[in-house]
């Protein structure tokens, strides 16, 4: 079977309410793929049905990674076979530095792969890929952070964790531009990286963070479903026409 981070006939509901209404999509290693569409789409369902939460019923459908089937794993089951989602907003955790929480995340999905000094080197390869100061290692995980800092360090855990697919969740969120160049150019450092083949899904309500990561592709959910899908020129008619008239044709169409 072919790789790829596959979703067909996606469908998920949360408290009784269908939310994503068969959803197909597929991310090829190495690829970015970006999931456009006005809030309340369902964008984020699906990023959280990916992951596994429990909050989020999967009343139908298939998703697979490199041929593995997901919807029966748990959570850091999904996180072990190679999958990672940056959240919107991530959580601070006072008390636990940025060394700490790093190692035990990569311990928990790649247990005893890399020696303490071999590890060491792995972070400190990557603060310099992301232009990054060391100092960061000894501050608490996102504890009085800016936005951007909290981005970057996100962008900081997926190198570390080296997954085949990342999820990047309205990851320009509150961001000024300074921070979203910043995650641009963090995500185009891991993916120039030798021997990268991450698979990128980047789901975002507005296209300027795409100025910064250019897409393979682009796809426009509304009202719980997948209506257009097209090259990196799709995002940039988004900003001149808006959502509306993407909605307008779909209702013309009968999709």
């Amino acid at each position: 079977m072919a790789d790829g981070l596959t979703v067909r006939d996606l469908r998920v509901s949360v408290d009784g309410n269908e939310i994503l209404k068969g959803i197909d999509l597929t991310v090829e290693p190495g690829r970015v793929h970006a999931l456009m569409g006005p809030n309340g789409s369902g964008k984020s369902t699906l990023a959280f049905a990916l992951s596994g939460h429990p909050g989020y019923q999967i009343t139908a459908g298939s998703v697979r990674l490199d041929g593995e089937e997901l919807l029966g794993l748990s959570p850091d089951k999904r996180a072990r076979a190679g999958l990672f989602l940056s959240f919107q907003y991530p959580a601070s955790i006072p008390g636990v530095t940025v060394a700490n929480f790093l190692r035990s995340a990569r311990q928990a999905v790649h247990p005893g792969d890399l020696p303490p000094a071999k590890f060491r080197q792995l972070i400190f390869d990557q603060l310099e890929l992301l232009e990054m100061d060391p100092s960061f290692l000894g501050r608490y995980v996102n504890d009085g952070f800016s936005g951007g800092e909290k981005k970057r360090l996100e962008m900081l855990q997926l190198a570390i964790l080296a997954p085949k697919y990342a999820i990047l969740d309205e990851t320009d969120s509150g961001l000024d531009v300074d921070a979203l160049r910043a995650v641009g150019n963090s995500v185009r450092a891991l993916r120039s990286a030798p021997d990268n083949r991450t698979g990128f899904l980047i789901i975002t309500h507005y296209p300027r963070i795409l100025q910064h990561i250019a897409p393979d592709a682009v796809h426009v959910m509304i009202d719980g479903r997948i209506v257009l899908s097209g090259g990196a020129d799709l995002s940039h008619r988004i900003e001149r026409e808006g959502y509306d008239v993407i909605r307008q044709e779909v209702a013309a169409a009968g999709v």
